[in-house]
């Protein structure tokens, strides 16, 4: 055999041998994908853990610490997969942000809010959801804590997999009054506020739908069914934007940013109103130019809503992190103010390294298992656009700013998915309308079947029904579970 078959033979045989190596390394890491998260997920637990081991120092209590640590970790990993979905499925579903560009930006809008502005209502979901004075002792008040942090990380984990946005605030608060009715009794609650809570259910969605809704109306009848689009878009996109910008502008200063500086209603409301004119004045020739050479048409448009819409969803998360990264860090820093000074009834203040976990452990659950539930918020439960999705942000900080104005406690989940669903079901009312309009003014235009016209909804009906089914148990879900979970603590604890 000459050298050259040979050579040829040689290289045949160890590109087939390459060929089988790379197939294996493909299947092995496809086969490994699936692990990567959870490992990953495991090894911030631990360093969760050993963090709260270091800062603890050497008492008695050093190791419930770790595992409450642990468990705070575990929940705040939930709410990054969970929660922040609301803020960034819009933009995605809009094709505004890709993936990852979304992933980057609320990951570092949600550690900064967390880190700056978080903990203000850390004492609400220690103190004020059961009475402290009727448990009875530290010991007891840290196993309540202990279980409702880890039955409200359960459900919201069960949630997410099930691919059912949920509120984590509703689920630590169920998990405190659970396993509070089973350490005191029913009269440890305070039912007042759990009433306000239960209002909140159909509060939010409603309010944030109809406020979507009614903004999406105003720019279909004044920029997209006007027949020069992007001269109505010169007059109103600025507008629209300065209004986004006030709003938001309130809203942080409302609810963002009490760590820092305490500001009264009418104060952020004016300074709120100081900003959205300032940026008003600055878009208008900002949009007339960036309009210049565009075509008359709805695609253009999406180009203008774009980049608000992209500032909004940062905002957003910003004020996310800054008020419910409590749900994870609020039981875990009153179980370590009980331990530490054995005071369960004072008023709890979050150390900076219980912060530090509820802000990474919410940015590694978003990175690693956030992105099924912001496709399933953006594009599955109805089509976005730049206009709808802007339509549903704006919706969710206004809805905020007019709760606190009513003094009703609501979630961000809600209102942020109701403002989802009542962008479709507009666009569904909107369409028939003008359907049976374009029928009248062409009386032998052929009727579409009923069949057919339900075949064409714009809103997905099983979306529906598992998203509002998860909201009404999410609350004695977790309640059930906890109660369950602190009897097996005190059982096991003695």
């Amino acid at each position: 055999m000459s050298d050259k078959n040979f050579e040829a033979r040689h290289l045949e045989t160890l590109d087939r041998d390459l060929d089988r190596l790379s197939s294996l390394e493909m299947a092995t890491a496809y086969a490994a994908r699936p692990l990567v998260g959870p490992t990953i997920s495991l090894v911030f637990i631990a360093l969760a853990g050993l963090a709260a081991a270091v800062f603890m120092g050497e008492t008695t209590d050093t190791l419930v610490v770790v595992v409450a640590a642990a468990f705070g970790a575990y929940m705040a990993l939930n709410i990054g997969a969970n929660d922040v979905a609301n803020n960034m499925g819009p933009a995605v579903g809009a094709n505004a942000l890709s993936m990852g560009g979304a992933i980057a930006i609320a990951v570092i809008f949600e550690s900064a809010g967390a880190l700056i502005a978080g903990g203000d209502v850390v004492s609400t979901v220690a103190k004020g959801i059961v009475a402290p004075e009727s448990i009875g002792s530290a010991s007891v008040f840290i196993w309540v804590m202990m279980a409702a942090l880890l039955s409200s990380a359960l459900w919201v984990n069960v949630a997410t997999w099930i691919g059912a946005p949920v509120s984590t605030t509703h689920s630590v608060v169920g998990g405190v009054m659970g396993a509070g009715i089973a350490a005191a009794g029913f009269g440890s609650v305070s039912w007042s506020t759990m009433s306000a809570i239960a209002a909140s259910w159909v509060v939010s969605p409603m309010l944030g739908g109809l406020i979507a809704a009614g903004f999406l109306w105003f720019i279909k009848a004044r920029i997209i069914y006007q027949p020069d689009k992007i001269a109505a878009a010169r007059t109103w996109v600025p507008v629209l934007v300065g209004i986004m910008a006030g709003v938001f502008s309130a809203y942080l200063a409302l609810k963002g940013l009490k760590k820092i500086i305490r500001i009264d209603f009418g104060s952020a409301l004016l300074i709120g109103a100081g900003v959205g004119i300032v940026v008003w004045l600055v878009l208008i020739p900002v949009i007339r130019k960036k309009s210049e050479g565009l075509e008359n048409r709805n695609k253009s448009l999406k180009i203008l809503f774009g980049i608000p819409l992209i500032v909004s969803a940062a905002f957003l998360s910003f004020a996310h992190g800054a008020n419910d990264v409590a749900n994870a860090v609020g039981p875990l820093a009153a179980i370590v103010q009980a331990s530490t000074t054995g005071d369960f009834t004072a008023s709890v203040s979050i150390p900076f390294w219980v912060m530090t976990i509820g802000a990474f452990g919410i940015s590694f659950g978003l990175f690693l298992f956030g992105p099924k539930l912001i496709r399933m918020v953006g594009s599955q439960i109805t089509k976005l656009n730049p206009m709808r999705a802007y339509c549903v942000a704006l919706s969710a900080a206004v809805t905020v700013i007019i709760a606190s104005w009513l003094g009703l406690p609501v979630s961000s989940t809600h209102i942020a998915v109701g403002g989802i669903f009542g962008v479709g079901f507009f666009r569904e009312w909107y369409s028939e309308r003008r359907l049976v309009k374009a029928r009248g003014e062409v009386p032998d235009r052929p009727v579409i079947a009923s069949e057919e016209r339900r075949r064409r909804k714009l809103v997905r009906r099983a979306h529906l029904t598992t998203i509002v089914a998860a909201w009404i148990v999410t609350v004695p879900a977790a309640a059930l579970l906890s109660a369950i979970i602190f009897l097996g603590i005190r059982a096991v604890a003695g």
